[in-house]
């Protein structure tokens, strides 16, 4: 199964490529972008690596990185979102979100998101989602509330603590259901 595509009122979502390999490390750049999260991102040749690695793995059918761009302007990167086994191992599927400083605040994170766990949900019929955050990270967290993401429990990402929302099938047809 391909990568499918997106739109939203405000967004498009299109399978990440190495088209989009510049403005990915550009982005991951800004140390407030990717304050929160452990990688490579001082050491340019493990990050280019890094990166590039992730846009040419297969993580199964219906699995992968979106790259977020704005409807009005498809020229315009504002980050990406994931839907990938957790730290790209597994077995838990993790949904995932990094944008642009000037994306921020805007809610096109959580935009973005929802056609991804209706994909998971409803088209990969998924069971469970997650998504690990870093607890000093407060919009990250805001946006898997908003999303439905609940019970979070410790978990950690490269030694460093986590927490790892989640949401069910179960939970994700009962929000459909009231909306």
């Amino acid at each position: 199964m391909a990568l499918p595509s997106f739109e939203t009122e405000r967004l498009v979502l299109l399978p990440r490529t190495m088209a989009d390999l510049g403005d990915c490390i550009a982005m991951d750049r800004d140390p407030e972008v990717t304050r929160f999260i452990p990688g490579p991102w001082h050491d340019a040749e493990a990050h280019r690596t890094f990166v590039k690695g992730r846009i040419e793995a297969d993580f199964g059918d219906g699995l992968g990185y979106w790259s977020i761009r704005a409807r009005e302007n498809r020229a315009q990167f504002l980050g990406w979102i994931l839907l990938i086994p957790a730290d790209a191992i597994g077995p838990d599927i993790e949904i995932g979100w990094r944008l642009n400083r000037l994306a921020w605040g805007k809610g096109y994170a959580t935009e973005a998101a929802k056609p991804v766990l209706a994909h998971a949900f409803q088209t990969l019929e998924l069971d469970r989602v997650i998504a690990d955050i870093a607890p000093g990270n407060a919009a990250s967290i805001r946006v898997a509330q908003k999303l439905g993401l609940s019970q979070p429990r410790r978990t950690t990402y490269h030694d460093e603590p986590f927490a790892s929302y989640s949401m069910t099938r179960t939970a994700f047809e009962a929000d459909t259901a009231k909306q």
